[in-house]
């Protein structure tokens, strides 16, 4: 019980990191996970937090307003972290873009930037942007987008009710929203002409990689010369990237380790005579 016993105590302790991109929170929309990113917020700390766009979903806020608490703890977990001198940095994308029109402005010290360009620990420059303005459908086809919006918001939907169906089973979660997605193959060739195009608009502007967000596709990789970056998001894949004080990144996802922690901590709690293992 003392690897195990060290091992909770190891994964409850904050890790801090350099920076931490986080994207695609989509705050407001029932499929938001706004209480695993608050989890993810509670263990992880750094001196630079970059939000790369869509964290509040203006879009589906229009609709119909949906602000449930967990939604107000994120928010407010933020401004604590940034009074406490975390440095917060928010860059709009397309559904949060009413802060665009923003810039250079502070808000409970959150600074509000378009883009900016990030001085990586190894001495690397990383452009860092949404990516909506690399989409042809949500840049020349607004109508085209909602409706993909709301096709999206469908499958999320028919996500809740299989996982409900998957866990009542014991089986592992799956996502049919993911999944659909991958099975188009247009929706596959419009990830790598928006990674390629990103990439080289990172190669323009005099940069050794680009960290984005948008697309929903949480990736670290090499591109013809080019790191790029996409954080993921926060509706399905629960992923952020972290910056290494050496200048590495890693892609957390957290829906994997939050899920460990519990069983661990119970563990440590039945060893120590506080807690008696319940029957299944």
């Amino acid at each position: 019980m003392g690897h195990e016993r060290q091992l909770v105590k190891d994964m409850m302790e904050p890790r801090h990191f350099r920076t931490l991109f986080i994207s695609d929170v989509h705050l407001g929309s029932k499929a938001a996970k706004a209480d695993f990113l608050l989890d993810f917020l509670r263990h992880h700390e750094a001196d630079t937090i970059v939000l790369v766009g869509d964290i509040v979903d203006g879009w589906r806020l229009k609709r119909s307003w949906y602000w449930p608490q967990v939604c107000n703890d994120v928010v407010q977990k933020l401004l604590r972290k940034a009074r406490k001198g975390t440095r917060v940095v928010y860059i709009p994308g397309n559904h949060d873009e009413f802060l665009r029109a923003f810039p250079g402005m502070h808000f409970g010290g959150i600074e509000v930037v378009e883009r900016m360009m990030h001085d990586g620990a190894d001495g690397k420059k990383y452009l860092i942007l949404h990516g909506d303005e690399f989409d042809v459908v949500v840049r020349n086809a607004r109508l085209l987008a909602y409706l993909g919006d709301w096709a999206y918001d469908t499958a999320i939907r028919i996500n809740i009710i299989l996982a409900a169906v998957r866990r009542r089973l014991g089986m592992p979660y799956w996502s049919f929203s993911a999944w659909a997605k991958l099975q188009v193959k247009h929706a596959v060739n419009f990830i790598g002409e928006f990674e390629r195009v990103v990439a080289e608009e990172a190669r323009k502007n005099g940069a050794d990689g680009v960290i984005c967000g948008h697309i929903h596709h949480a990736v670290i990789q090499d591109m013809d010369g080019i790191r790029y970056i996409n954080t993921g998001d926060w509706v399905e894949s629960c992923t952020a990237v972290a910056e290494h004080e050496d200048g590495t990144f890693e892609l957390i996802t957290w829906r994997s380790l939050a899920s460990s922690v519990p069983a661990l901590a119970a563990i440590e709690m039945h060893d120590e005579g506080e807690l008696a293992p319940q029957a299944a």
